[in-house]
């Protein structure tokens, strides 16, 4: 599974509040949903994302409530992985239960807006196509991986 897109970048303590705001939670339709996504921190990033785009972040992502629009929206909006160097642990289930992946680095400071990674979900290589670097996710366990090629936890009950 490899995944190739450019970078929308954001700091540490990114919470649910700011990727998807609570005046929006009324909302079902994704389609409208994903409008919202990170408005009240990048007003465009809703209008912008391209399919296969990623979030990079730092430590912390998706603290917060745990509302479960959050991943949903990030996903509606084409973002094909979310890579931090920690997250909120309701966040990455709740991302995990969708299939959108999140994975861990040590540090991602030396990854910029608009650089474009490709990843490889299996090995957890990173490389960044734009600075000629590369680097690896902490290992994500085989029935992980599982959950990601199924896109999603039901799917992959449903496969077993």
């Amino acid at each position: 599974m490899k995944i190739e897109g450019s970078v929308w970048k954001y700091n540490d303590n990114v919470d649910t509040d700011v990727i998807i705001p609570a005046r929006y939670l009324n909302i079902s339709d994704i389609e409208e949903l994903k409008t919202h996504c990170m408005e009240d921190i990048d007003a465009n990033f809703s209008s912008e994302v391209k399919k296969g785009d990623i979030i990079v972040a730092g430590k912390n992502f998706g603290c917060g409530s745990s509302r479960e629009q959050a991943p949903l929206a990030i996903k509606a909006c084409g973002i094909s992985c979310i890579i931090a160097e920690s997250f909120a642990r309701i966040f990455f289930r709740n991302a995990v239960n969708i299939g959108l992946p999140v994975l861990t680095i040590e540090d991602t400071k030396n990854i910029k807006q608009g650089d474009r990674l490709s990843i490889n979900l299996e090995t957890g290589h990173i490389s960044n196509i734009s600075q000629g670097t590369d680097f690896y996710a902490t290992e994500m366990p085989e029935f992980l991986k599982g959950i990601y090629a199924a896109n999603g936890l039901i799917n992959y009950i449903k496969s077993g």
